[in-house]
């Protein structure tokens, strides 16, 4: 008897964690088709494919098309003799910030404004969340100088992913890149249009890198011991999916804080949420109005994405969530309007690149870095 009520009392303590865990229904996710490179309206591809390990040239703009298959750079792995920078950790709590508190979340995805079918109807509740933020310090950083450095989205939550400091450590060493700080941030949480992610990443506005300016960048100098450029030269910013036009829109809306991007899978589609009527198509907004219709800007952006990345995710069939169809046009928009930029097609990936991420990073930053001076 006292083991059925203890088996009882077991379950009731798991019903509410398993209900809420039932509470959200996740839309329908296929596999996303092959999308050839050189179907009609595509950019016109330099081809590198079926060379593997083979990645765009680091002194040259335009498309290129690489894999199928991919190898591990050797810019990833420790190498004996060169100098190794060290990585710190802290974490921000949102009751602690001035702006994105209290974060937001939801219960269910949501469904479409019938009175406005670029936009979603979603119930979503406050919520207290914590951002961990780690900062890679180059072995050659001299203290009390003032270091270019590049924030990255979706970083790591707990233990650090020694990945960018370990191609960081190789190509400073190999004077590829300058000698730079790395601060990967994590989002408040969740995905897409209701949560906390999708109102920092997808909204079409500066506040994000205001976000950072004033409440993150200040704790990395305090808690790194460090010193961050002021000079938006010196600056760059890169993320993957959301995180890529989160990347983007902080450079586009503050370009006295940031001239280098770099984006994979980069999340160009109408995403945005609450909506805005000042940018009603969200991200996919860079490719067909902001960008074309803008003066160019002094950005430098890199481009990447999968042959198989996502296309129509959620229940919005808005012709406006297709990631290959927004890439490309992001290309041809900035080849337009005189940018220098480098777009590079995946072949055999999906979103997020797989395989190929890892094997284009130390070539992306080496582009990326380009022209960078000092002062």
């Amino acid at each position: 008897m006292r083991s059925l009520h203890l088996l009882l009392a077991l379950t009731a303590l798991a019903l509410p964690a398993f209900a809420q865990k039932a509470k959200e229904k996740k839309p329908d996710r296929p596999q996303p088709p092959t999308r050839p490179f050189d179907v009609p309206g595509a950019p016109k591809f330099t081809r590198l494919d079926g060379k593997p390990g083979v990645n765009a040239p680091v002194d040259v703009d335009g498309d290129f098309v690489i894999g199928p298959d991919y190898v591990p750079p050797p810019e990833a792995k420790v190498v004996e003799g060169v100098p190794q920078g060290v990585v710190k950790q802290f974490v921000m709590e949102s009751k602690d910030c001035k702006l994105f508190n209290p974060g937001i979340a939801r219960d269910v995805f949501g469904t479409v404004d019938p009175n406005n079918p670029k936009t979603l109807i979603v119930d979503t509740h406050p919520i207290d969340y914590q951002r961990f933020v780690t900062v890679y310090v180059p072995a050659q950083y001299v203290a009390g100088t003032e270091a270019p450095f590049i924030v990255g989205h979706d970083g790591p939550r707990g233990k650090p992913d020694m990945t960018l400091p370990r191609i960081l450590d190789n190509l400073i060493a190999q004077k590829r890149v300058p000698v730079q700080i790395a601060i990967l941030i994590s989002s408040g949480g969740g995905d897409a249009q209701g949560h906390e992610r999708g109102r920092e990443y997808d909204t079409m506005s500066g506040l994000y890198a205001e976000f950072i300016e004033n409440e993150v960048l200040p704790l990395v100098e305090k808690n790194a011991g460090v010193k961050l450029t002021k000079d938006p030269e010196g600056r760059a910013t890169m993320g993957s999916s959301s995180g890529g036009s989160c990347a983007l829109a902080m450079a586009w809306y503050r370009t006295d804080l940031y001239h280098r991007v770099l984006t994979t899978s980069g999340t160009f589609v109408n995403q945005q949420w609450p909506f805005n009527p000042e940018t009603p198509d969200g991200a996919w907004g860079f490719h067909s109005k902001l960008i074309p219709e803008s003066p160019k800007k002094p950005l430098r952006i890199y481009l990447a994405v999968g042959d198989r990345d996502l296309l129509n995710p959620n229940v919005m069939r808005d012709d406006m969530h297709d990631w290959v169809e927004a890439n490309h046009r992001m290309a041809k928009v900035l080849k337009a309007k005189g940018y220098p930029y480098q777009y590079v097609y995946c072949l055999n990936v999906g979103h997020g690149l797989g395989p190929a991420r890892s094997q284009i990073l130390p070539q992306a930053l080496e582009w990326l870095w380009k022209g960078y001076a000092g002062k």
